[in-house]
């Protein structure tokens, strides 16, 4: 019989973080498969990106625990957390604009080769790149350089950057902020994909997006996990709608008058 606990690939047990006395997080448990595709939601000031951050070791906690497989994350530096197999993306897409598409996936790629080896000339693209390239679909762009590129190519890259490097785990803070619609149609096919081998959380504002895409969601309220599910549990629950929906909706009615 398997144990189920090999199934997770991210417990997240107990974790609490405070600023000046104001819990950001308070007691949040929250487990997450291998090959899982979750979807984390709620109001600003939820915990969303504080989580994420403390997953990653931006942040440190002041109670809890975070398991990563076998290793606990909580204490370590961010370094030391991508290596074991950890990405994220920011809000904001952080790339390198005046270098190509190729040479940001190139550069992302070698973060695990010694400093010796990044001073020789590179031979070919590794297949670490190759596969980056082609999951993102920006082949035909891999000579352009970085800074001419969409908004939504530009994260595109930011995500293959992650490919890159092989990680376990990818962490996506608001993929779809600012993209046109068929880039969110985009980004939500190359979401599905990337989950196909690697497990994803996805923190997101967009209710159009988690609906075409999403099947597990987190839903947080005030540093707290309100509830878990499909979906259409989440939009059904009347919490979800009173704390986050409703407000989801006053936000975007007084946006059009």
């Amino acid at each position: 019989m398997t144990d189920e606990s090999e199934d997770v690939l991210l417990a997240v047990t107990g974790l609490e973080v405070a600023f000046d006395g104001f819990k950001a997080l308070d007691g949040v448990d929250l487990s997450v498969g291998r090959g899982e595709l979750r979807f984390l939601i709620g109001p600003n000031g939820a915990g969303k990106t504080t989580l994420i951050d403390v997953v990653t070791g931006l942040t440190r906690p002041t109670g809890g625990s975070v398991r990563f497989g076998d290793e606990e994350l909580v204490g370590r530096r961010e370094h030391e957390i991508v290596r074991l197999g950890v990405g994220r993306t920011f809000q904001t897409s952080v790339v390198f604009e005046e270098l190509t598409v190729l040479e940001n996936l190139d550069l992302a790629a070698s973060f695990r080769r010694p400093l010796w080896s990044l001073l020789r000339r590179r031979r070919g693209v590794s297949e670490a790149v190759e596969r980056a390239l082609e999951t993102t679909g920006l082949q035909s762009l891999a000579s352009s350089r970085a800074g001419v590129l969409s908004h939504g190519q530009r994260q595109w890259l930011e995500i293959g950057m992650l490919i890159a490097q092989e990680p376990r785990l990818l962490l996506l803070d608001e993929p779809v902020a600012g993209m046109a619609q068929d880039e969110r149609a985009r980004t939500g096919e190359l979401l599905t994909q990337v989950a196909r081998d690697h497990t994803v959380i996805v923190v997101e504002h967009d209710m159009d997006f988690l609906r075409r895409y999403a099947s597990m969601v987190t839903v947080l309220h005030e540093g707290r996990v309100l509830m878990e599910g499909s979906v259409e549990q989440v939009r059904a629950d009347p919490r979800v709608q009173e704390i986050y929906l409703g407000r989801a909706r006053e936000e975007a009615e007084d946006a059009v008058r």
